[in-house]
């Protein structure tokens, strides 16, 4: 837990700077490109306490290019107080506060076959409906739901999935089905 509210407090900080700059769109870009950093095995020498401050910080600058100098700055810090790994987290922290400054709620679905285009869209609107926001759909597919679907949005859980349908119809008919 102690390491979630690092990140948040990470993403807060940063969200202030990319605010206050009217760069909200390239801090977002930067931070996923630091975190793909995780994704290569060049996290391992980063992070080794062995390995000179000033080699890492190269080998960083080497690795992300043409980043914003103070996107650079977060992810020397990071690397500096060994919390590098956590940056994936920050870079999600930091894409919910600026969906929440743009009026967006992200919805992630669950259902048991793929929601084709007209689908995602018609569910993006009734769950905007419900939360009073513009809802975007991050859909997953799960083979053992039997039907129906399941959504978290705006700290909701939303099961409408036939499993759930059916374990409430047994609940009502007292627990007399088998």
């Amino acid at each position: 837990m102690a390491r979630r509210a690092q990140a948040k407090r990470y993403a807060q900080a940063v969200f202030e700077i990319a605010l206050a700059k009217n760069q909200l769109d390239e801090w977002q870009s930067d931070l996923r490109k630091i975190a793909g950093l995780i994704e290569e095995a060049v996290v391992v020498l980063l992070e080794n306490p062995k390995l000179r401050f000033s080699d890492k910080a190269r080998l960083l600058a080497e690795r992300l290019g043409d980043v914003n100098p103070l996107a650079q700055n977060l992810a020397y810090v990071l690397v500096a107080r060994r919390r590098l790994s956590m940056i994936g987290e920050v870079a999600d922290e930091f894409e919910r506060l600026v969906d929440s400054h743009r009026g967006i709620e992200r919805a992630e679905i669950i259902t048991a076959t793929p929601l084709d285009d007209e689908e995602r869209v018609k569910l993006e609107q009734r769950l905007g409906a419900i939360v009073g926001k513009k809802v975007v759909v991050k859909p997953e597919v799960d083979t053992g739901l039997l039907g129906g679907l399941v959504a978290r949005v705006a700290g909701k859980l939303l099961d409408g999935s036939t499993r759930s349908r059916l374990e409430a119809l047994k609940r009502e008919l007292g627990g007399s089905v088998r």
